[in-house]
């Protein structure tokens, strides 16, 4: 597996006016990183200006949808709502249906069974929901490329409104209405709301008042548009930030189930939360293929029945993830000595449907490279595939059509269908136009903030990124990182399935666990010195609460490459006192004029560390005390003059080491 590119921050001043603002310095330095440097620019991020509501009519076409619904509330007719089997579907579904039922509309609802009907409207499904006396489909999270089907609906005398939120080809359904805010000629504002969230904005041009379907439905639009990694900007973290808080407080019975049997801490409920604990459960239901139980679990109102759907739930979030286990360490069995760089494309017989996308999307980001995996029935095959690196996945796809029976998606993840034959020359095909496209950008570690003070980490300070929340995309978890840890010790937890490590820094010891990886696949040892990228969080464990660092990502250290990047004025997390910096000049001074190799920079001044010293040759360097040239793996370094007096604040360097 590839390791990834470490891109470490410079060092950030923290901003005074956001300590006036009341963060806390590690706050400050987080919200310094991502540009937020204003004292009232912080209280408005932090939710010190509430936002206004986003009108509904703005979107194209609602007036037509809501003029239609309203018709068929007039005529008394049985109207679908026609969703998706992913958690922004199920969402969707429940929601505008349970709405249109309390205005007392005649509401079927449909969702298409993943394994027998797969992605979006089908024609066999309008046959089944004609024969119920539906004269009305309202889609949810889906439709927008349905021109086929609408078209077919309207020749059997049923009318669509389509709602969804995925981008537009060139030519829309005739449908009688088409609200999507990716239309070109959309005037509304949020342009990023989820399927749940356009559900939503028609529910409330319904109804005309936002609050009140906000107490009754937050929690539904919170949990869709985290699930389906919606940006958590504007609007959508409004909404979102309402939907968590009835999460915690009042949540409807199934979600309170659901939260009960997945052990979640609901005063600690977050979007991470909904998004790793929540929403794999309820999707867990439409990739085995019994979609309607996490659709039956979002309606029920009786404790009881909502504690047993919740449980089955869970039990097939555990079923999945075996499944899952089994095709990830088939498919990294079946990458062991194939060259890397190129595409994976994998197929196997019998592999779940349900379940090879998210294998897909572990193994592209694992290797690097954007995954196809290939589920085998017979002489046909369906995959899933799962982009990397910004390398766009349905161009990609429609370049190599000629092998394939069909596909669909968009640039990040798409889906296929091709014969069992085609696989090698599709697999050619792929790794042609990839060495011919590669990605524009790489994924790597991008951490917000380089922590150069312990006391950054404190608990005051870690508790203060809870204001930060909801985090998720556009607003992510604060990831910070250390350099030159010692990691002093490795324990493997869970049954091995997770691994608790300590790191030793700034003269303090860090509790640190890494969910997901096994120690034994970790690739430093205890005694190592590491670069460790984390999420600080607050844990609590029989009554005691401390800090403790969760794992992202970690490497040894490079101490050649640390050096250089300290010495070029990169970000630094060590530091210097004005003795140390005095006793690398005396070590100097018996060595220069000299050129000495980065490698053995630590035989300059034995009691400091390699990176202390680079520290100290760049103070020096802005001090016009020495000079210093890097030339390629060397070092030359020539020494100008001391002053007892010299003033160590001139240099910007010095003043950027914490006391």
């Amino acid at each position: 597996m590839k390791e990834k590119t470490w891109n470490i921050p410079e060092a950030i001043p923290i901003p005074e006016a956001l300590l006036r603002a009341g963060c806390t310095p590690l706050l400050a330095a987080v919200l310094a990183a991502r540009g937020i440097t204003g004292e009232e620019q912080a209280r408005a991020f932090l939710g010190g200006v509430p936002l206004p509501p986003g009108d509904p009519m703005l979107l194209p076409d609602m007036a037509a949808a809501v003029a239609r619904i309203r018709l068929a509330m007039e005529r008394g007719e049985t109207v679908a709502v026609y969703g998706d089997y992913d958690v922004d579907g199920i969402t969707s579904t429940c929601l505008l249906t349970e709405y249109l039922r309390s205005v007392g509309l005649k509401t079927e609802s449909y969702i298409p069974d993943r394994l027998e009907e797969g992605y979006g409207v089908n024609k066999t499904a309008i046959d089944r929901l004609r024969a119920r006396g539906v004269r009305l489909i309202v889609t949810v999270d889906c439709g927008i490329t349905a021109v086929e089907e609408t078209a077919y609906a309207a020749g059997q005398g049923i009318d669509m409104i389509i709602t969804d939120h995925h981008e537009c080809q060139a030519e829309l359904p005739g449908a009688v209405a088409v609200v999507d805010p990716k239309r070109p000629d959309c005037r509304y504002e949020n342009r990023s709301l989820a399927g749940v969230g356009v559900a939503f904005k028609l529910a409330c041009a319904l109804e005309g008042k936002e609050q009140e379907l906000l107490d009754r439905l937050a929690d539904l639009v919170a949990v869709g548009t985290i699930a389906d990694v919606m940006p958590l900007t504007g609007e959508n973290r409004r909404i979102v930030k309402y939907g968590l808080e009835k999460l915690r407080g009042d949540p409807r019975p199934g979600l309170a189930a659901l939260m009960e049997q997945a052990g979640v801490n609901t005063a600690r409920l977050n979007a991470n939360t909904v998004g790793f604990t929540l929403a794999p459960r309820i999707n867990a239901a439409g990739r085995l293929g019994q979609v309607e139980r996490a659709a039956e679990l979002l309606w029920e109102r009786e404790p009881a029945r909502a504690a047993a759907l919740a449980e089955q739930l869970c039990d097939m979030n555990r079923y999945r993830q075996q499944l899952e286990a089994e095709i990830w360490d088939e498919a990294v069995d079946m990458l062991a000595g194939q060259p890397a760089g190129s595409p994976i494309v994998l197929a196997r017989e019998g592999w779940h449907q349900g379940v090879i996308g998210i294998v897909a999307s572990r193994l592209s980001e694992a290797y690097q490279v954007p995954t196809v995996m290939i589920s085998l029935d017979g002489d046909k095959g369906k995959g899933s595939c799962r982009s990397w690196g910004g390398f766009n996945l349905f161009d990609a796809l429609a370049a190599c059509e000629e092998h394939l029976d069909s596909f669909g998606g968009h640039a990040l993840a798409a889906g296929l269908n091709l014969r069992r034959e085609n696989i090698d020359p599709f697999r050619q095909a792929l790794a042609a136009y990839y060495r011919d496209n590669p990605p524009q950008g790489e994924d790597g570690v991008c951490p917000d903030l380089l922590v150069t003070d312990g006391r950054l980490l404190t608990m005051e300070c870690v508790e203060s990124l809870d204001k930060l929340e909801p985090c998720g995309s556009g607003n992510p978890r604060p990831l910070l990182c250390m350099t030159d840890a010692v990691l002093t010790e490795v324990t493997a937890i869970g049954g091995g399935k997770h691994t608790r490590l300590q790191l030793d820094k700034f003269g303090q010891r860090f509790d640190c666990v890494w969910f997901g990886r096994r120690a034994v696949e970790l690739e430093a040892s205890a005694g190592d010195r590491v670069d460790a990228a984390f999420f600080p969080q607050v844990s609590e464990f029989r009554g005691r609460r401390s800090v403790q660092l969760v794992m992202s990502h970690m490497r040894r250290t490079d101490q050649q490459a640390l050096c250089r990047h300290i010495l070029e004025g990169g970000g630094f997390d060590c530091r210097l006192t004005r003795a140390e910096l005095a006793g690398l000049w005396r070590g100097l001074q018996r060595r220069c004029p000299c050129r000495i190799k980065l490698s053995r920079l630590g035989r300059i001044e034995s009691r400091l560390h390699p990176a202390q010293i680079a520290l100290g040759l760049r103070v020096l360097s802005e001090l016009d005390l020495a000079s210093v040239r890097l030339d390629g793996q060397d070092i030359e370094i020539m020494l100008i003059a001391w002053e007892d007096k010299t003033d160590l604040e001139r240099s910007p360097t010095w003043r950027m080491q914490k006391p």
